[in-house]
């Protein structure tokens, strides 16, 4: 493969992106590199002018970065992603079928986790909004930015997480609940953008209108996304 895209994402869209990648390798014979770490991260890199061809970031992020220049063009809205709750496999499942009993599931955990990322900011409000954030506080245990909430749902670290959908689905050593009841559910956009200094940009072009056509989104929802 004689093009080579390479490429920084949130650890929300690691699985979709690639798989999408390698259908588009296979497609294009252009080679695809995305590194995925935590998205605070990923906007600093690229921020600080770490080369790469494309980003992918929640939308308002995308944003910032198109404003400060690092990122040429219009972003490009990939997928539509749920947060979600999860256990650790095997211990029972809280009801969390509504706003009701998913705060009385919350009240009644002993620990509990949600990312440094879009669906973390949106809990720490919907415990302010709910009046618990302060009787709660000391429950709360914060996945460092790139580590998975899963991961110390697993472990047993904590009772109860919050994540993306897209992000716990495939971990093991967890039961997912399900997403969020429809009253309180908070729907983040992933999106691209095309980085300034970019020397793939009809690649990264091409890639991306791939990523946003109708064959992508048979792979987008399996991996718990709807298309943008």
């Amino acid at each position: 493969m004689s093009q080579r895209i390479t490429g920084i994402s949130s650890m929300a869209t690691r699985q979709v992106l690639a798989e999408l990648a390698r259908a588009f390798e296979q497609r294009s014979g252009c080679a695809v590199a995305i590194e995925s770490v935590g998205g605070v991260d990923a906007a600093r890199r690229v921020q600080a002018g770490e080369p790469f061809d494309v980003v992918v970031l929640a939308s308002d992020a995308i944003d910032r970065l198109i404003a400060s220049g690092q990122v040429v063009g219009e972003r490009v809205d990939l997928v539509r992603s749920p947060v979600a709750i999860a256990v650790r496999a095997g211990a029972p499942h809280p009801d969390v079928a509504s706003e009701l009993a998913l705060r009385r599931a919350v009240l009644s955990s002993r620990h509990i986790s949600y990312s440094t990322g879009p669906s973390g900011v949106h809990l720490a409000r919907l415990f302010e909004r709910w009046g618990i954030a302060q009787e709660i506080r000391n429950r709360i245990v914060q996945a460092p930015p790139g580590v998975p909430v899963g991961t110390l749902v697993a472990r047993g670290d904590v009772e109860l997480g919050f994540q993306q959908l897209s992000e716990l689905m495939h971990l093991d050593g967890i039961d997912v609940l399900g997403t969020l009841p429809d009253e309180i559910q908070f729907i983040t956009i992933f999106s691209a953008g095309l980085c300034a200094g970019s020397a793939q940009v009809s690649a990264v072009r091409a890639m991306l209108e791939f990523m946003t056509s109708p064959e992508a989104a048979q792979i987008k929802r399996r991996h718990g996304s709807e298309p943008a």
